[in-house]
C-alpha cells in the first residue's frame, strides 16, 4: 500500500507529497497523520503541497479534515507551498479551508508554528495547563 512519509522533528511532523494525491491515499495519509500526532505528542504539523499541481474538492476537504482532527489533538497545521492554480481551483470550488494556515514555503511555516506553538505552550504553562515537572 502507498504510504506518504511522515517525519519527526522535534515537537512538530513534516508530510512532504511529492506523488499525485488520489482519494485513498489521501485517507491513508488522515489515518496515518491523526494516529502519529497523538503517538508522538506533536504540536505542530506541516504540510508541503508544492509538489500538486491539481488538488480537487475531496482533497482539499481531506486536507482541512486533517487541520480539523490535529487541532482536536492539539496541534496546529500550516500547508505550504500552495501552487497559484491550486489556490484559483480550491477557491472556485468555494472552499476556504477552515482551520488550516498557509504559508508560501517550508521555512515561513516552521517559523509560525515555532512562534505559535512555544507562544501557546508559554501560556498554558503560566495558566497552570501544562505538564508537570
Amino acid at each position: 500500500m502507498e504510504r506518504i512519509p511522515i517525519l519527526r522533528m522535534g515537537n512538530y511532523l513534516l508530510v512532504t507529497i511529492q506523488v499525485d494525491m488520489h482519494d485513498k491515499l489521501a485517507l491513508t495519509l488522515q489515518d496515518d497523520l491523526t494516529e502519529r500526532i497523538s503517538n508522538v505528542n506533536a504540536k505542530g504539523v506541516l504540510i508541503d503541497i508544492s509538489s500538486l499541481e491539481i488538488v480537487d474538492s475531496f482533497i482539499g476537504r481531506t486536507l482541512a479534515n486533517i487541520a480539523s482532527m490535529a487541532r482536536v489533538l492539539d496541534a496546529e497545521t500550516v500547508v505550504v507551498g500552495m501552487q497559484p492554480a491550486v489556490a484559483i481551483t480550491l477557491v472556485e470550488l468555494g472552499m476556504s479551508l477552515p482551520g488550516i494556515r498557509t504559508a508560501l514555503n517550508v521555512e515561513t511555516g516552521m517559523e509560525y508554528l515555532r512562534e505559535n506553538v512555544d507562544s501557546r505552550e508559554e501560556r498554558d504553562d503560566d495558566d497552570g495547563l501544562g505538564t508537570e515537572d
